[in-house]
């Protein structure tokens, strides 16, 4: 370790990647400080995927209490009280927050709150004090990105939804990736008004066209409303209080909350790149090398500041990847990009991992698809229609499993598991000689045998 210097490795954001690269550092034995302006854990544990589930579980109640009447349970007329809900958020919260300080402090990592800034390639300044580090690692996330639209300080995002005094009556969640179909899940579920808008034709551009599809008609089933192909052009605030939204075709809807969910910006604000060697790609996010290096020898960068997958284990299996690159070196080894099982927590539940149907065509993959759709047995009493998408997408000249998705109830639950067989190079007649589990959802995933349908690519 290296004297000259106050520190081995200096890290800025205390997010899940900045912590777990912190951590595995100091474990190696390298001299390491975190620097952390606003809440230790990152967006994940505070404004995104934690405090996220925990109000998709609260959402789902409202089937659930339909469901239990089915199985002979009485329990009156269900009321719902959001400040409670957000209260035990809160403090969920903020007991993580404790964890993850006493997780780097455990491990001899010292800590600063406060706005970090790169004064140079070595030189890390925190409230008005210098830090010269030999390493710099930029790990600081993004931030919820707002259109540019008249009114649109009206409007919220995702950091402000977790912290809403009420719960508004009248709701557009406008996007439509992932976090705006979970948000519209969970409004609608809470028993608002909801109406989930998108400029496109159908929302989760990128998933399987099968999974979208099966959704947007659950969505249609609960009563989601759904408006595709149109945005909005002005928000208005009314005398009342409540929102008007005009859209591009000249329509308008009356609402008391417009929620923008369409897209996020890499961190970069008063961040002092500009003092270094750092480069941006063309997309605004900070450039890396397959180490995480930036063009600055000394700096690197981790998790939605440069931009690749997006997800926060990804983020930690950066985090660690830096960590032995710098002080680790023999157990070192690349992240493994392909096979990331990931989960959409919308209700129904989205799991999948592997190429869709249409990213397998694209790769010249012949396929024999495989699709099964079936009202989940926990249903069996209820007047409840939802029914459960499996499939699978298999490349018919070498019987491999190139792709496994499902939307349904834990599908997030059942996928993980696949991915192990996935990554393991699962042929489907492995997958077909596995004895299922029953009675369960996920044994259909080994008993479908017949070939929903044969494609090749366009020639």
């Amino acid at each position: 370790m290296n004297q000259n210097y106050d520190y081995d490795l200096f890290v800025i954001g205390a997010g899940s990647g900045g912590v777990r690269a912190a951590r595995f550092a100091a474990n190696y034995g390298a001299r390491v400080a975190v620097a952390e302006s606003r809440y230790y854990g990152g967006t994940c544990v505070n404004v995104g995927c934690v405090p996220k589930k925990l109000l998709v579980y609260g959402a789902h109640f409202s089937e659930d209490f339909e469901t239990a009447a089915a199985y002979g349970w009485n329990l009156g007329e269900p009321r719902f009280d959001w400040a409670r809900l957000i209260d035990n958020k809160n403090r969920e919260i903020a007991r993580l927050n404790g964890i993850y300080r006493k997780l780097l402090t455990g491990a001899g990592v010292s800590l600063f709150d406060g706005h970090a800034r790169l004064c140079d390639p070595h030189t890390v300044e925190v409230n008005g004090q210098r830090h010269r580090a030999a390493n710099i690692l930029i790990a600081t996330g993004g931030w919820p990105h707002k259109p540019e639209v008249p009114g649109a300080e009206h409007a919220i995002t995702s950091n402000e939804a977790f912290f809403l005094n009420a719960l508004p009556r009248r709701i557009v969640v406008v996007g439509g990736g992932y976090i705006a179909v979970e948000f519209a899940s969970i409004f609608h579920g809470l028993g608002a008004d909801t109406t989930l808008m998108y400029r496109g034709d159908l929302f989760l551009r990128g998933f399987d066209d099968s999974l979208r599809t099966h959704l947007r008609e659950e969505f249609e089933r609960k009563q989601l409303k759904t408006h595709f192909g149109t945005d909005i052009a002005a928000i208005d605030k009314q005398a009342d209080g409540s929102l008007r939204a005009t859209l591009k075709d000249g329509s308008a809807l009356e609402t008391d909350c417009v929620f923008y969910a369409t897209g996020r910006r890499p961190l970069l604000t008063d961040l002092g790149v500009e003092n270094t060697g750092v480069r941006l790609d063309e997309r605004g996010y900070i450039d890396v090398d397959a180490h995480y290096r930036t063009a600055e020898p000394s700096i690197f960068a981790i998790g939605d500041i440069i931009g690749r997958v997006q997800l926060t284990p990804v983020a930690l299996a950066e985090g660690m990847a830096v960590a032995r690159t710098l002080y680790q070196p023999e157990l070192a080894r690349p992240v493994a990009y392909e096979l990331i099982p990931t989960a959409v927590f919308s209700l129904p539940n989205i799991g999948t991992v592997g190429l869709s149907e249409q990213q397998a065509l694209e790769a010249g993959h012949r396929l024999n698809i495989f699709e099964s759709r079936f009202k989940p047995m926990k249903l069996a009493f209820a007047d409840n229609a939802e029914r459960t998408l499996m499939k699978l997408v298999v490349d018919a000249d070498s019987d491999r499993v190139l792709g496994c998705h499902m939307v349904g109830p834990d599908a997030g639950e059942t996928i993980q598991g696949l991915a192990v067989a996935l990554k393991a190079g699962a042929t489907k007649r492995m997958v077909d000689d596995t004895v299922g589990i029953h009675p369960s959802s996920a044994e259909e995933f080994v008993t479908m045998r017949e070939v929903t349908r044969k494609v090749a690519p366009e020639a």
